[in-house]
């Protein structure tokens, strides 16, 4: 029998976003030398204060990574190693990947070779 001071606790992870990329890494395993990705955010203020609109905005060129493929199979039936790894913040190409939504949320395939850079923490 609960009393009127009993208070139910309230389980944060229910409620916050990062909460959710776990499950999202789990749905999507990446295959042969590809790479999904979670775009950075866009800017929407300049350090000025100006709105930046949606039609000249820049592509994101920076995202994190979620999920690695094994890599892909070399002519003598080994796995080429990958260089990249879950939880890597990358820079990629500008136009590379394919787009796409999952669970309301942005995501990006890309080929290891589009990944430029790794940026260290």
């Amino acid at each position: 029998m609960a009393t009127a001071g009993a208070v139910e606790p309230v389980h944060a992870s229910k409620s916050t976003r990062r909460a959710d990329a776990t499950p999202i890494a789990k749905k999507l395993r990446a295959l042969g030398d590809r790479v999904v990705l979670r775009p950075s955010p866009h800017e929407e203020v300049t350090k000025s204060g100006i709105v930046i609109p949606d039609t000249v905005k820049e592509k994101p060129q920076e995202g994190m990574i979620l999920s690695v493929g094994p890599g892909r199979v070399l002519d003598d039936g080994k796995r080429e190693a990958m260089d990249v790894k879950p939880g890597d913040k990358a820079l990629y190409a500008k136009y590379a990947g394919t787009e796409f939504k999952l669970d309301g949320e942005d995501l990006l395939i890309v080929s290891q070779k589009d990944i430029i850079a790794i940026v260290a923490n």
